[in-house]
This record gives C-alpha cells, sequence and structure tokens, in this order.
C-alpha cells in the first residue's frame, strides 16, 4: 500500500513539472509576440493642413434636345402617309405626314379659274380703253379684282402646301402620336422631332443662388447613366425665382457624346462659397467597416484616431472631424500598425 501512494505521488509530481514547463514556453512565446507588435515600425507621414475649400451644391436636372419641335397639322384631313417611325433620322425638309387635300385641290382650281377670269375681263377693259370705249375707272376696278383673284389662288396654294408636312430641321423622331388613316386637325400634335447634336442640362436653382449664376459660366455635370463627366457652359438662366419651388430655371449647353440622350438624369455641381477645411493625403485614409480612420504620430508612438471625411480632390482628402491642422498622419506603412506602436518616420 505504501508503495503505491509514493508511485501515485511521484506521478503527480511529475504531471505538474511538465505543465509547468509547457506555461513558460507558452508565456514567452507571448511575450515574444507582443514585443514584434510593439517594435518601432518605419512609416512615412505627412501634415494635416488647412486649406481653402470651394463648398459646392449638386442640382438635379434632365438633358433635353436645343431643338425640338412638336410637328402638328395646318388643316384639317385624313392622314395618307407617315413615313417615319419611332428612332426614324430625317434630314431638313423631309417628309413627315400627308393629308388629303381633295377640298384644298377644289378651291385652287376655283381660284385658278376665277384668276383666269379676271385677266380676260380686264385685258378686255384695256383694249377698250385704247379706243375710247372703256373709262379708266373700269380698268381699275378691273385691276383691284386681278389682284384679289391672285391672293386667293396664292392662298389656295399656300393651304395645299400645308397638306405635306416637313422636317424644319434635321433629327429625331422621338414621340409619335398618330398613324396612317388618323384624322389631323389644326395644332393637334402628330410627332415629336429632337436635335439629338445640340444638347442642353435644364435645372432649378434655389432662389438664393441665383445671382451667382450668369451665362457664359462653365459648370462641371455628371451624368450617371453614362458614367461621365463634362463641362457645360450657362446659356439661358431666368431672372425671376418660381413661386412655388422658389426656384429658377437654368439652361446649361454641353459638347455633344454619342453616350449623351435626351431624357438622360444629370447632376449639376455649383460653387456655394468658400471655407478653411483640412486636408490630408488619401493614403492617409483607410476605412474598417463603416469607420473611417488614420494614425497619427505622437510622441513617437502612433494613435488610431477615428474620423469623418469630405471631398476628395487631386490626391487629397477633406478631414470634416477628428484631426487638427498641423498634426502629423501616417502615410504609408500603416496597414499593420497598432494603437500605441513606436514608429520611425521618414
Amino acid at each position: 500500500m505504501r508503495y503505491r501512494t509514493t508511485l501515485s505521488l511521484a506521478l503527480l509530481l511529475l504531471g505538474m513539472a511538465v505543465v509547468s514547463l509547457t506555461g513558460c514556453r507558452e508565456g514567452k512565446k507571448i511575450e515574444k509576440m507582443a514585443d514584434e507588435a510593439t517594435a518601432a515600425a518605419r512609416v512615412t507621414v505627412a501634415r494635416a493642413e488647412e486649406k481653402a475649400a470651394v463648398r459646392q451644391v449638386e442640382l438635379m436636372g434632365s438633358l433635353q434636345a436645343t431643338e425640338q419641335a412638336e410637328i402638328a397639322a395646318k388643316v384639317s384631313g385624313n392622314i395618307i402617309a407617315l413615313p417615319v417611325v419611332l428612332g426614324s433620322r430625317v434630314a431638313k425638309d423631309d417628309l413627315l405626314v400627308e393629308i388629303t387635300a381633295g377640298e384644298i385641290n377644289a378651291r385652287q382650281r376655283q381660284a385658278r379659274a376665277q384668276l383666269e377670269q379676271a385677266r380676260r375681263n380686264l385685258e378686255r377693259e384695256r383694249k377698250l380703253l385704247a379706243k375710247n370705249a372703256a373709262t379708266p375707272e373700269t380698268v381699275k376696278s378691273l385691276e383691284d379684282t386681278l389682284r384679289i383673284a391672285t391672293a386667293a389662288y396664292e392662298e389656295a396654294g399656300t393651304m395645299l402646301d400645308y397638306t405635306r408636312v416637313l422636317a424644319p430641321f434635321a433629327g429625331l423622331v422621338t414621340r409619335k402620336m398618330a398613324n396612317v388613316g388618323d384624322l389631323a386637325t389644326p395644332g393637334k400634335p402628330l410627332l415629336q422631332l429632337e436635335n439629338e447634336a445640340r444638347l442642353q442640362v435644364i435645372a432649378n436653382i434655389p432662389e438664393s443662388m441665383i445671382m451667382n449664376v450668369r451665362p457664359g459660366d462653365r459648370l462641371p455635370i455628371h451624368v450617371p447613366s453614362a458614367g461621365i463627366d463634362i463641362v457645360g457652359t450657362v446659356a439661358e438662366v431666368a431672372p425671376t425665382a418660381d413661386r412655388l419651388s422658389r426656384t429658377a430655371q437654368v439652361k446649361i449647353d454641353v459638347p455633344a457624346d454619342p453616350k449623351l440622350h435626351s431624357g438622360q438624369f444629370a447632376r449639376v455641381r455649383l460653387a456655394a462659397g468658400s471655407a478653411r477645411t483640412i486636408v490630408v493625403p488619401e493614403a492617409a485614409l483607410s476605412t474598417y467597416g463603416q469607420m473611417e480612420r488614420l494614425f497619427v504620430v505622437e510622441g513617437g508612438h502612433v494613435r488610431l484616431r477615428l474620423v469623418r471625411s469630405g471631398a476628395a480632390m487631386n490626391g487629397e482628402v477633406e478631414i470634416l472631424t477628428g484631426l487638427k491642422a498641423g498634426e502629423t498622419v501616417v502615410v504609408e506603412g500603416g496597414r499593420t500598425l497598432v494603437d500605441g506602436q513606436p514608429v520611425t518616420a521618414e
């Protein structure tokens, strides 16, 4: 019995020694990792600078053609020809719509007959006047009749021309509201024609900023659907604001681009004044989830700082909160840093 007790005690002591040895090894390993984590790292730094920044306001707008027209008839009649469809490209004076002209043809024939009769009557009276068989008053009256008949004939010809609706300019058919056989009446829209070679952005400016925009100003524009940034020139500015929306309309000419089409959404950036702001190199800022952070060097160590950024431009980013001008931030070498780690700045 005494032998078994001694053996058990020896095994217990041996196990405690093994555990103690393993614990020492793990402790040394943790200490080594801590030393490596806190070892001085070589980093590139830069100073946070205070600069003047231009504050901008984004205005929502839409692209539309500078030249656009609603095509309508000037006379009544059934449509007998409509040689265009949606998306058709037409040249100036191309036929768009043709309307029946039976009544107008008849009116023109009647006017022609009256004109020819007036000419014959006037010619006869002039011959009689040469023989002293007619009076000058009669000849003058017939001359007036001839002028009236000529005007009636020209009017009928003009009305006949109205039965053929021609394109007022080269463009694209963007809407089609009629078909062959429909009744066309004066003023009723039949087609929409737009010249997409010349486009404008139409936007509304708050009334407080109307005086800051003038024709000829150049404004940056972003078209999300086309994925392009362009610079437009202000063409027109409404001198007064709408009493309901408190905004004024502005029209901005934009350069031609095959990616741009009428109806696209656009964002117009407008300067709203200037202010002082703090900027750092973009490389200094990193994100962790939804948080923005950077490392600030203080007394040879780095401190993790949560910040909120603003606009970025030309390799620099605006820091709205969390940083003061003149502080030193880590630009390169900050990916493996931990808060409080010593660093060597370059």
